[in-house]
């Protein structure tokens, strides 16, 4: 059986305890200040190095060693709680590829002082401060949902949170992706530290991660009386390149780029629209609050969009809007266009409701998903305007770009365009998007009052 070790470096000003669990024979280890020690972990023995503040255990390194098909299985987890900062990664491995967030405790006391007083009375009990006022230590967010929501905000997707389980939930898959294997069997580097924990503090995370604003933003747009306020955005990083580094990870106490998956985004912001811009130029969208809804109809409007937001290629933005929201959003402000129709809060179930439409025109595919863990999901992604009869096609106003016409009536085209109509049902059938009017069209519903609408442009 190989031996390999768990080399454990103490980068912070003081000595730092860890409870061992599966090695060191089950005995605490205490690390002298910016110090290391090295103990044996022999393949196919499975266990955790966990720190201890103030006799409160906190952050942790899960490791099983050669587990499935022979490789190491390890990640980082705040699930109990935390007091520091902590990464690995398999000795060997680029320095800006580990798991952990390097600064975790800075970005969480950065991400309370954002907190409104309301928030903070929530968590009281539950996160403990310093004589400054500073966040000193947290609990553990397996045993609190407001609690792991909060510590998403800033962490989500670079260590394992919470159960997730909530409401006979099934857990959160952000927390799985962290904690896949590496490759072979290795020596397992952790750091642990009070300001940077990176293997190397001048090379940042390489992994994939989203930027956020903190979790009061969640508060924002709802505390706001100005319906065409510009509400925060939450921007992503575009994510198709995994090798693209983000920002280097600050120093105790720095700004910092705050980690936000998907999902996390979700929570976090209440109400909202996640828009994601697949293609190669940057494109600004438009959201139109309906001018009525009543019975079924709407009184679309065409000209007073309630706020527009440019989105980069290939990247993904978080777009707050208000539980009362009826309407749609589309790419630019001329027909015609794709339309992604929604509502944030239907009064029957509360959640929000959301399909594709073709009725005012065609510039592109776009899809309508859940993001509440349901994974349903709508539309098209096939380019449809390319190989269109001439009589299905008609030109922006302004820009004079090609694009499917308008199937139902408008003051463009009085009774829309029939060939349009015949080519998108041979194409599309009757189930992906509103082609006519009527019903046939399955609608997407999240119950956490956010779709990801996605635009596909050829550009």
């Amino acid at each position: 059986m190989a031996v390999h070790y768990l080399r454990i470096k103490n980068r912070s000003g003081h000595a730092q305890t860890f409870q061992c669990h599966g090695y060191n024979g089950n005995k605490d280890l205490t690390i002298a200040a910016n110090s290391q020690a090295n103990i044996e972990a022999k393949d196919g023995t499975s266990g955790a190095i966990i720190a201890v503040h103030d006799g409160v255990i906190g952050e942790q390194c899960e490791i099983t060693k050669a587990g499935w098909n022979g490789n190491d299985t390890i990640d980082i987890s705040n699930i109990v709680g935390a007091g520091g900062n902590m990464t690995c990664q398999q000795v060997g491995d680029p320095p800006g590829k580990f798991k952990g967030h390097e600064t975790f405790m800075q970005a969480c006391n950065k991400a309370w002082h954002a907190l409104s007083q309301q928030k903070r009375d929530q968590l009281k009990g539950h996160v403990t401060l310093d004589g400054k006022g500073n966040v000193k230590r947290i609990g553990a967010p397996k045993e609190f949902q407001p609690l792991e929501q909060f510590v998403r905000t800033f962490a989500n997707g670079r260590t394992y949170i919470g159960v997730g389980s909530w409401a006979g939930g099934k857990g959160n898959p952000e927390d799985d992706k962290q904690s896949s294997a590496g490759k072979g069997s290795k020596d397992i580097l952790i750091v642990c530290s009070d300001n940077n924990a990176a293997p190397d503090p001048s090379k940042p995370f390489t992994g994939q991660t989203l930027q956020a604003q903190g979790f009061a933003a969640a508060s924002v747009g709802e505390e706001d009386n100005n319906d065409n306020a510009q509400a925060p955005l939450v921007q992503s990083r575009a994510v198709e390149d995994p090798k693209e580094e983000a920002e280097a990870a600050p120093a105790n106490g720095a700004e910092e780029e705050q980690t936000f998956s998907a999902a996390a985004a979700a929570a976090a912001l209440g109400p909202a629209i996640q828009l994601t811009n697949k293609s190669a130029k940057k494109h600004r969208y438009y959201f139109y609050n309906n001018y009525w809804n009543g019975n079924g109809e709407a009184g679309a409007n065409f000209d007073h969009p309630l706020k527009d937001v440019e989105v980069a290629p290939n990247a993904t933005v978080f777009v707050p809007l208000k539980p009362e929201f009826k309407g749609r959003v589309q790419r630019g402000n001329e027909i015609p266009a794709t339309w992604g129709e929604f509502q944030v809060k239907a009064a029957n179930d509360g959640k929000a409701h959301g399909d594709i439409s073709l009725q005012q025109g065609c510039d592109g595919a776009a899809t309508v998903a859940s993001t509440d863990g349901t994974n349903v999901s709508n539309g098209f992604t096939q380019d449809i305007v390319k190989g269109a009869p001439a009589a299905a096609l008609d030109k922006k106003p302004k820009s004079g770009e090609k694009v499917l016409a308008s199937t139902e009536s408008n003051w463009i085209h009085p009774g829309g365009n029939q060939a349009a109509v015949d080519y998108e049902y041979k194409v599309l059938g009757h189930g992906k998007a509103y082609i006519k009017g009527g019903s046939g069209v399955p609608d997407v519903a999240s119950k956490n009052n956010c779709l990801h609408f996605t635009f596909y442009v050829v550009n």
